[in-house]
């Protein structure tokens, strides 16, 4: 599995704790929604950052309140049919004003991967043999667009009147 952060691959130094699985001494951890409300408070206290994962039938409402404790959110996509992931990047993106980072994991695909970048997904975890390639060939397939998103590109009417 690779992570691409920014078009390039990158390490990944988060370290992905499943239910009540115990917690390292230090370093980043990503944690699902219920540890997250389970824990809270002790996490928040942690010394490195923390991260929660959200499965797509998880409200990101939830987390409205916590945003400024959370470093990194991890939207998961089970299956290419299943794009809830997207409401939920725009839902804290753009009503939440989410400034850390949101990962899309899961089933990522190429052909997707554009898609969720305007929506607000700054890191992807996708199965490749040459992610930077499959990010540019991503990047690559439209310039002009229609509707305003998250990622701040013109759309074809600011465009034309521009």
């Amino acid at each position: 599995m690779a992570l691409l952060k920014g078009g390039k691959s990158v390490d990944d130094a988060w370290q992905r704790i499943d239910g009540d699985e115990v917690l390292p001494e230090t370093g980043p951890v990503v944690v699902d929604l219920s540890r997250w409300q389970q824990d809270r408070e002790s996490l928040i206290a942690r010394a490195d950052a923390v991260g929660v994962r959200l499965q797509s039938d998880d409200d990101p409402e939830s987390l409205a309140g916590d945003l400024d404790h959370l470093t990194l959110i991890a939207l998961d996509f089970p299956g290419f049919k299943d794009g809830r992931a997207y409401s939920s990047a725009r839902v804290l993106r753009e009503r939440h004003a989410f400034k850390g980072e949101l990962r899309a994991v899961g089933d990522v695909l190429l052909e997707h991967l554009l898609f969720m970048h305007r929506c607000g997904f700054d890191a992807f975890e996708i199965q490749s043999d040459d992610p930077e390639r499959d990010w540019q060939i991503a990047v690559d397939d439209f310039d002009v667009w229609y509707q305003p998103t998250a990622d701040g590109r013109p759309t074809a009417l600011q465009r034309r009147s521009s």
